[in-house]
């Protein structure tokens, strides 16, 4: 694997001198583009300095060793030093998600369960808002159906990473694998018999896509106005600022009524559809992307859950790593880095051993 690192060390100064180039900095998008993945090898350049100089200094042990037993204690030192370093840029030259660096659109939809199940996916908008505030992300609401009791029928969040976030820190890297049923188990304020009640609700995870990722062409849309329900204020139900967006090609249909300016919402429609396009062609063009999609959520059923929360027992549950933790309470304040941190781990052992299997 570490025969990669040549050609990416190349690149890497490669793209150093066309950031010293003042040209590139007249196209903002192709000069964020390269300054991303300059930022991005820079963590392999810097990972490989660092293993081949323990390299060099566990064999001038080795050899000091061979000549005063004193030394051995240093040797074995140095030599898991640099087993840690090499295990540190293994796991760097594995493939990248090509949408590491993105934002996100978190798209959360109550399911079976009725009134509480409205009431879990506004405890889980609240959990990503708690969470996206702990990381500095910012959050839009972009669009949103309220329920009754303060409930969420389904909304849609963007979240906006920090400017100049290191690589694996974006919403996108932290939040790929949030998407799926989760379902909770606990007593609803709806239930007078004190009897645990189980609900779901979903969670899609889109990378935010830039204009530059996906073209929309007009004639391929066609837009329809309409009234909105719901909160909103006077302009509800009196003004056609309501919007739905069809992709004709691709049948996808978006709609949004979160703003009282129909351009806005518009303009809102339109950045879901990019987003929901830019996964819909990830997944035309690698398997492994629509392997990944399949894995979140298709239909808000309790029986397809990645996750159950359960109330009466504090606890959390990630079934496809068998992650378990009775922090529930910390967990829908924000607190998700723990299960998060098992997700990826996961995910990276897998790649690794695919990697070595494909060597060997």
């Amino acid at each position: 694997m570490f025969e990669s690192v040549e050609s990416l060390l190349a690149e890497h100064a490669d793209l150093e001198r066309r950031l010293a180039d003042p040209a590139i900095h007249a196209d903002q998008a192709s000069a964020r583009k390269v300054g991303r993945r300059y930022a991005e090898l820079g963590r392999v350049v810097a990972a490989h300095t660092a293993w081949r100089d323990l390299v060099e200094d566990a064999a001038a042990a080795r050899e000091l060793a061979a000549e005063d037993p004193g030394f051995a204690e240093e040797a074995d030192r140095l030599a898991g030093e640099e087993e840690a370093a090499a295990e540190r840029l293994r796991l760097l030259l594995l493939p990248r998600d090509p949408h590491e660096d993105k934002n996100v659109l978190l798209e959360i939809k109550a399911g079976e369960g009725g009134a509480e199940s409205a009431l879990f996916a506004g405890d889980l908008v609240r959990m990503y808002l708690r969470y996206a505030e702990r990381h500095g992300w910012k959050t839009e609401t972009l669009d949103v159906a309220e329920s009754d009791l303060g409930g969420v029928k389904n909304l849609t969040l963007a979240v906006k990473g920090r400017n100049g976030a290191e690589p694996g820190e974006t919403p996108y890297a932290r939040l790929k694998f949030e998407g799926g049923v989760h379902r909770v188990q606990r007593v609803p304020v709806t239930e007078s018999q004190g009897r645990i009640h189980t609900s779901a609700a979903g969670v899609l995870v889109l990378p935010e896509a830039e204009d530059v990722d996906v073209e929309i062409e007009d004639k391929d849309l066609r837009v329809d106005v309409f009234r909105s329900s719901g909160p909103g204020g006077q302009s509800v139900n009196t003004t056609d600022s309501a919007v739905r967006i069809t992709h004709v090609p691709t049948g996808i249909v978006v709609s949004c009524q979160n703003e009282k300016s129909q351009l806005q919402n518009k303009e809102q429609a339109l950045r879901i559809l990019r987003s929901r396009l830019l996964a819909v062609a990830q997944e035309a063009a690698d398997q492994e992307a629509a392997a990944a999609r399949r894995s979140q959520v298709r239909t808000v059923d309790r029986s397809e859950r990645v996750r159950t929360y359960n109330f009466p027992q504090n606890r959390i549950t990630d079934h496809r790593v068998g992650y378990t933790a009775y922090n529930l309470d910390h967990v829908l304040d924000g607190e998700l880095d723990g299960v998060i941190a098992a997700l990826l781990e996961a995910d990276q052992r897998e790649r690794l051993g695919a990697l070595e299997s494909q060597a060997g």
